[in-house]
């Protein structure tokens, strides 16, 4: 499976801890930047992210600023994505079981990093159960 992942300054070490962690669990990672803690503007990676995913090119994808919302709401701007901001163990297992994310966001300002591998391996490692929740994921995917 291949993770895509993409942040801004904000974000940007949780991201690079999160590339480690995954390519350590066996994942291919395509990384889509930023490269550093220099600011720039997290629309154009949350775009960026949800397009590789939409298209494709990656199987889900990570999405990491600030706090995590700014980010996911320029995510959620690409037509069948469903990115969901992600603070605790509950939401990474629900939003992947119910609403199929394929998108989660983090926040590398409100996140412990140890904690923030966990929501992450929670998500992944979560399936989505189908059912009454297809019906409501396609719902959203006609919006």
């Amino acid at each position: 499976m291949k993770i895509a992942l993409a942040s801004d300054h904000g974000g940007f070490a949780l991201k690079e801890a999160i590339k480690a962690h995954l390519t350590d669990r066996g994942y291919e990672v395509l990384d889509l930047g930023t490269h550093s803690e220099e600011s720039v503007d997290y629309p154009k990676y949350g775009q960026a992210c949800g397009e590789a995913v939409i298209s494709g090119q990656a199987d889900r994808g990570i999405v990491c600023c600030g706090t995590g919302i700014g980010i996911s709401i320029a995510a959620n701007k690409v037509k069948g994505i469903r990115a969901a901001v992600v603070t605790n163990e509950f939401m990474a297992e629900m939003t992947k079981r119910h609403n199929d994310a394929n998108i989660i966001a983090l926040g590398g300002r409100v996140l412990e990093t140890e904690y923030a591998l966990k929501l992450v391996d929670i998500w992944l490692d979560t399936e989505f159960e189908g059912g009454r929740h297809q019906r409501r994921v396609n719902m959203l995917n006609e919006m």
